[in-house]
């Protein structure tokens, strides 16, 4: 995931921080104060990221992404550096700035810094690029002269700092639209984007840096928020120390089922996932020739061999929660233990198979009257919404919240940025790297979950923490190891460590 400084905990669309923007103006702060402190915290990030800097290519638009870029020009040559600034346009481009970016403009002529227009392949004499544009206000692709732009800047060597935004990202959705600068820095200013931290956003926008430009407070509560980051803090609050007087059965019983045959493993991780995050008993309810394995990796758990819904009854009535779907398959034995399942109106996670199975036979009217969480990934949402993995991917905030809409209850996407969305609030996850593409990261990831249904977390709370948990341990793994050849084993080391921190 991107490399992020201490972010506020709330998001927001296009539109609503340009009404924050709005707010402030109206509030008393001028416009261009609002654009002059976005070139002084920029320059200031410039300065402390790279220090030994002497040279800038700053490519500005004629919005107000490029005024924040003028005022970075400006303060540059007030220290000193050189400065070749690029327009993007024609020869008329002065005359098409207007508001707060032709003051800044005004200010570039008096400090009497020289310009250029932008030609397709002219040499970039910088040691670092600013992109200052396109911001938030691109609609559509990125055609013409911007796209030649962005391009060339993406075929430099040198590093870049966007400003605001890299341009050519959907700021609402993260989706890249046509092509988009790859930055090694983002400052962000008054609200946190939500397409920065979610889709491409993360690998585009590299280092997240974020300045309210000393909005006051008030003015936030002026406006509606999009949603939500989870966040270390959150883990201090729903997850205080243990009662002196805990025992196994204060801290929830998780029963996992799943592990068809061939896929044992599956099961096996969720159960030791639970454990590790604090649940105080495990019970797995798995085919026979699985539990002697089970047993000999995990001994603490309960591992019982079913051969269907029958069987599997006196275990639900034992359980505080059940977690189904890992390696469950799509066969008559799984179908007749997730029917058991959703009969028991016992709290549920449903994953992986469990949320195939609910989608091909239809059983979607049987989830009345339990808490329960959907955890599918971008391919199982694709089908069970009937559309293709880059559509899911392309507005993944449209899609977890039509997942909420047909399940109910709550819904996580996962993917960079998973997104939770109980039917009201979204909350988003910075947490989690590349390292986690690989088998059986979703069966940890449900066993987390569940061991925090057991603890006592409602729903929203326990798919929105045990995302942000499941990455920091992933986090925690790659910084000692690495991203390439994590497995999802490597976590349950972590775990334990992140709910204790």
């Amino acid at each position: 995931m991107t490399c992020t400084h201490t972010l506020p905990a709330t998001l927001y669309t296009a539109e609503q921080t340009r009404a924050l923007d709005r707010s402030a103006i109206a509030a008393g702060t001028p416009g261009f104060k609002l654009m002059q402190r976005a070139g002084h915290a920029a320059f200031d990030q410039l300065r402390q990221r790279w220090p030994a800097v002497r040279k800038l290519t700053l490519l500005c638009g004629a919005g107000n992404n490029g005024g924040d870029g003028f005022v970075v020009a400006v303060l540059a040559r007030q220290q000193g550096m050189d400065v070749q600034l690029l327009c993007i346009g024609d020869d008329g481009f002065p005359d098409r700035l207007q508001g707060e970016a032709l003051d800044a403009w005004n200010w570039l002529q008096a400090e009497q810094i020289s310009s250029g227009l932008f030609r397709p392949g002219m040499a970039f004499d910088g040691e670092l690029i600013v992109d200052a544009m396109l911001g938030t206000g691109v609609q559509g692709g990125v055609r013409g002269i911007y796209q030649q732009a962005v391009e060339q800047v993406n075929r430099t060597d040198v590093p870049v700092l966007a400003l605001d935004i890299p341009s050519g990202l959907c700021s609402d959705t993260g989706a890249v639209l046509g092509c988009t600068v790859k930055a090694d820095m983002t400052v962000t200013f008054i609200g946190v984007k939500r397409g920065l931290l979610t889709h491409e956003g993360p690998q585009h926008c590299g280092e997240l840096v974020f300045d309210s430009l000393r909005v006051a407070e008030d003015v936030y509560e002026t406006v509606p928020v999009s949603g939500f980051i989870t966040g270390r803090e959150d883990l201090h609050g729903l997850l205080p120390p243990r009662s002196l007087s805990a025992h196994k059965g204060s801290c929830g019983h998780v029963l996992i089922i799943g592990g068809d045959t061939g896929m044992g493993g599956a099961a096996m991780m969720a159960a030791q996932a639970a454990g590790r995050t604090g649940a105080g008993l495990i019970s797995v309810a798995t085919r026979h020739e699985h539990v002697g394995p089970i047993l000999t990796r995990y001994p603490e758990a309960m591992a019982r061999g079913v051969r269907g819904g029958n069987e599997l009854e006196p275990l639900i009535g034992r359980a505080d929660v059940l977690v189904i779907g890992p390696g469950l398959g799509q066969n008559a034995w799984g179908e007749q233990l997730l029917m058991q399942a959703l009969q028991s109106k016992k709290p549920l996670v449903l994953d992986a198979d469990a949320l195939n199975l609910l989608v091909s036979k239809q059983l979607f009217g049987r989830l009345n009257g339990q808490r329960w969480i959907i955890t599918p990934h971008p391919g199982e949402a694709a089908r069970i919404l009937g559309c293709s993995v880059a559509e899911v991917q392309q507005n993944r905030f449209a899609a977890v919240q039509q997942l909420q809409a047909l399940f109910g209850g709550v819904a996580l996407l996962k993917g960079p940025g998973s997104l939770t969305c109980d039917g009201d609030v979204l909350h988003l996850n910075p947490t989690g790297n590349p390292g986690m593409a690989t088998g059986g990261m979703g069966d940890v990831l449900s066993g987390v979950i569940g061991a925090l249904l057991a603890q006592g977390l409602d729903s929203v709370d326990a798919a929105r923490l045990g995302a942000w948990i499941h990455g920091a341990a992933a986090d925690r793994s790659a910084e000692i190891d690495g991203t390439r050849g994590m497995q999802a084993t490597d976590l349950l080391a972590q775990l334990r460590q992140i709910v204790n921190d």
